[in-house]
């Protein structure tokens, strides 16, 4: 009895753990623009893109449908998420009231060799941007530096369920960055909105800093918007 409950016990998390490696296999892939927004797909072609069994796909689309990633359309299949105007201003307006809190998290109590680092980094991407014209390989890593400024800013907060709530959201706006702009020929306006907001980190005024944050992502939701 004890080893046939061992072996249900062994079973059930061998499945959980599928189902996390589906879930995150997808996420990975939407992050990384290899879905195009609005696309249909079916199971089959899931299982074939992530290379995981049928089960754990089927098991983590609904997971995927309550956090807005995806959506079932009836005789059509599997739609990954739309971008229109309701999804811009939602998820913009959800990233503005979490990060002006962590900005001014951050300000407060980041050590000052970790603003350095950002201000290095971003100051290095800036003089190159300036410099010339920058490969695809270079404009990735103007994006990745953009990206980690702002989870960085979130992980300053030291809350998992707030750090899972901002993944999903951040997965959306990349869906917005890859459908409606992107930061290819905008890497030294985004340095410089970047830069500024680390100068009012450095300020150590927790106020300023919120404040800045907050210019910068209405810039962006305005140009996704615009656009």
């Amino acid at each position: 009895m004890d080893a046939e409950a061992d072996g249900a016990k062994a079973r059930s998390g061998d499945a959980l753990k599928l189902r996390e490696r589906a879930y995150e296999s997808i996420i990975e892939k939407l992050m990384a623009r290899d879905f195009v927004p609005g696309e249909f797909v079916s199971q089959r072609q899931l299982v074939q893109r992530t290379g995981l069994p049928l089960g754990a796909i089927r098991e983590i689309i609904p997971r995927l449908e309550s956090e807005g990633l995806l959506v079932t359309v009836p005789q059509r299949g599997i739609q990954i998420a739309h971008v229109d105007l309701n999804l811009i201003r939602e998820a913009f307006q959800f990233r503005l009231f979490l990060e002006k809190e962590a900005v001014a998290t951050f300000t407060r109590s980041a050590p000052d060799r970790a603003i350095a680092a950002l201000r290095r980094e971003h100051e290095e991407m800036l003089a190159l941007a300036q410099s010339r014209d920058l490969a695809p390989d270079e404009e990735e890593r103007a994006q990745a530096i953009d990206w980690r400024l702002h989870d960085t800013f979130i992980d300053a907060l030291g809350n998992s369920i707030i750090s899972m709530a901002y993944r999903v959201n951040s997965v959306k706006l990349r869906l917005i960055h890859q459908e409606r702009y992107r930061i290819d020929g905008r890497v030294v306006p985004v340095m410089r909105e970047h830069l500024g907001v680390i100068a009012a980190i450095e300020s150590r005024d927790p106020e300023r800093a919120a404040q800045a944050i907050g210019a910068h992502i209405d810039n962006a939701r305005r140009l996704a918007l615009d656009l």
